[in-house]
């Protein structure tokens, strides 16, 4: 019995110590959030960044209140639990609960065995095959749900920002600096919003899309304009930009081929882009509403 007692002692100061390292783990994820004022778009020359600091090479101003702004926010705090679940599971897979979270991780792993662009390149396809498309409308019954990571791996189904948000955790998890991680929203050529992840390797941007299971470098998007960037610092908006004007190259991969479920978000089954140097196909997408309302 005695042995039993201090055995149970043992094990619970062993999952304090983990939830201890998870809870640091999740303030080092995306830093303080406190420093986040409530003021518009800042004007300051400090506020706006250099361009090689972004993708796009465009300079982009802090934004501190709105509708997208409080939904970056609120997202932030749900990523902050889900890294403290996370970072729990990683140390104690047997004592695991949430499959989503052993999901994920999994990818992690594989992830954590690659070295360079084939870190985030595993990372793209996986969870390309991982999460089934499908809109908000048809899952939430509403328009522009901010899902978590564990809330989309846990339903095994999202649209374009449930993809990029997943991903934007995967990267963090598998040793990528939060520095070199970013979520974009882009408007294209009809007004529609699409939202991808980002992440720098070697001085270069590489967008990893759900629409495609290769990553493509910034300076080859086409017929997108960027109108926010996302990071563990809040939200930016980019100065008035012109459309990513088409320019000749060679074929990208083709897009990832429509689901069957007949989806007609605006991520993966919508049609998608048959490649990126191309004209994008006539099909109408949902905007993402959020964004919308700050056009």
């Amino acid at each position: 019995m005695g042995r039993q007692m201090g055995f149970c002692g043992h094990s619970r100061a062993w999952r304090a110590v983990m939830l201890a390292c998870g809870l640091i783990w999740s303030l080092a994820w995306f830093g303080s959030v406190s420093g986040l004022k409530a003021e518009t778009l800042a004007a300051a020359a400090p506020d706006v960044l250099a361009k090689a600091a972004e993708p796009f090479g465009l300079p982009a101003a802090s934004l501190a209140t709105g509708t997208l702004h409080d939904k970056w926010l609120g997202l932030q705090h749900r990523l902050d639990d889900d890294m403290v679940q996370l970072a729990l599971c990683d140390g104690d897979r047997e004592g695991c609960v949430s499959p989503a979270a052993l999901r994920l991780l999994a990818i992690v792993d594989a992830a954590r065995q690659r070295d360079g662009r084939a870190k985030p390149g595993e990372i793209n396809r996986a969870i390309n095959l991982a999460i089934r498309s499908v809109s908000d409308e048809a899952q939430y019954g509403e328009t522009d749900v901010w899902a978590s990571p564990l809330a989309t791996f846990m339903r095994g189904a999202g649209d374009c920002e449930d993809y990029a948000i997943a991903k934007f955790a995967a990267l963090r998890l598998a040793g990528v600096a939060a520095d070199d991680l970013r979520i974009l929203i882009m408007r294209d050529i009809r007004g529609e919003d699409h939202a991808v992840a980002a992440v720098r390797m070697d001085g270069r941007w590489l967008t990893l899309d759900n629409r495609r299971m290769a990553m493509i470098e910034d300076a080859d998007i086409r017929n997108y304009r960027p109108t926010f960037v996302m990071d563990r610092d809040g939200i930016r908006r980019y100065a008035t930009a012109p459309l990513l004007a088409r320019m000749a190259g060679p074929a990208a991969e083709p897009a990832l081929p429509a689901p069957r479920d007949g989806c007609g978000h605006n991520c993966r089954s919508g049609g998608g882009l048959t490649n990126p140097l191309r004209p994008i196909p006539f099909r109408r997408w949902p905007p993402i509403t959020a964004a919308a309302i700050l056009r």
